[in-house]
């Protein structure tokens, strides 16, 4: 492996596959430690609705980039980037393997191939473009982006409000698609590491929905509404914010918006938030099929000892260099 560079092993796959269980029992062969690659877990306060790992997880292997913003804050692409770069050099120093478990594919993209600095926000183009989404709606703005950016419009859903402002954005900005500075940054800027993508992916669609169903029962009953209640009764966090946008927060504050209550609330809830979860499962494995990876049947997650006995098989011939 290079000797410039420190290399690290990813795990990714879309939401509900079993990332978090699968890297807890490669924690317990291996010296890790964990590098958080969501950009939901990042929030303080958003325990439920985004599966963090438990504090008795957490206790059981260092885990990184989690609860490091408050709900008001964003983060971006190239912050990632810089914390990760961080961490992997610092869990070097402590002679362990940094292992970065995730589904926010731009964020392990960004990583791999680098990406070039994106324009500032400029709010006179963003409120132009919130004011053309409230007469025109999202869909027709999404249309508009899918004639100057394709690549971005194709993996964004057409509701996809925060990143469509943004693509249109720098569009304007810049006079170049977002999908440009992406690709320039895959190609000027020198790989962060040498690294081992692994990603659990279903083999048959219905197993991941009847997960992501079940994750949103328990969600359910281990009173995520009463997460989402507290934030809304916070006073300064709304939809137009990154974190409120994150899938089952929006779909349970809109229906608290609608004036449902009692089962009503439940069954909106969990339908809506389940249909967008699976909207995000979708392009989370678009991204992934783009991406040089190792690809690992996520049912096998079920069963455990002999998917661990083969990652942990592939870890070590990777770090062999062979």
């Amino acid at each position: 492996m290079s000797e410039h560079v420190l290399p690290w092993i990813g795990l990714a796959g879309p939401t509900a596959s079993g990332k978090t269980a699968l890297a807890l029992r490669l924690a317990q062969a291996l010296p890790i430690e964990i590098i958080s690659v969501d950009s939901a877990l990042i929030y303080r306060g958003m325990d439920i609705g985004t599966a963090k790992p438990t504090a008795a997880e957490q206790a059981l292997v260092p885990h990184h980039l989690i609860d490091i913003l408050d709900p008001t804050e964003s983060y971006s692409a190239a912050r990632f980037v810089q914390d990760a770069q961080t961490l992997i050099a610092a869990v070097h120093a402590r002679g362990r393997w940094p292992v970065l478990v995730g589904g926010t594919m731009l964020y392990f993209k960004a990583l791999i191939d680098g990406i070039d600095a994106l324009p500032a926000a400029d709010p006179t183009v963003r409120a132009a473009l919130d004011d053309e989404a409230a007469r025109l709606g999202w869909p027709a703005l999404h249309a508009q982006l899918a004639q100057v950016d394709p690549t971005t419009a194709a993996r964004l859903a057409p509701n996809d409000s925060q990143r469509i402002q943004r693509a249109l954005e720098v569009w304007r900005v810049s006079g170049q698609p977002l999908s440009s500075f992406h690709t320039r940054g895959a190609n000027d800027t020198p790989r962060a590491a040498p690294h081992l993508l692994l990603s659990l992916e279903p083999t048959e669609r219905a197993w991941l929905h009847g997960r992501i169903h079940q994750r949103f029962e328990q969600m359910w009953a281990a009173n995520f509404l009463g997460e989402v209640q507290a934030l809304r009764a916070r006073g300064d966090l709304h939809l137009n914010l990154p974190s409120m946008r994150c899938v089952g927060y929006r779909q349970a504050w809109e229906a608290l918006d609608a004036g449902l209550s009692g089962e009503a609330l439940k069954a909106q809830v969990i339908e809506t938030g389940c249909a967008a979860t699976r909207q995000l499962g979708k392009r989370q494995l678009t991204w992934l099929r783009s991406m040089q990876r190792s690809a690992l049947a996520a049912e096998s997650t079920e069963t455990g000892d002999a998917l661990v006995a083969q990652v942990l098989a592939q870890c070590a011939l990777w770090r062999s260099g062979s």
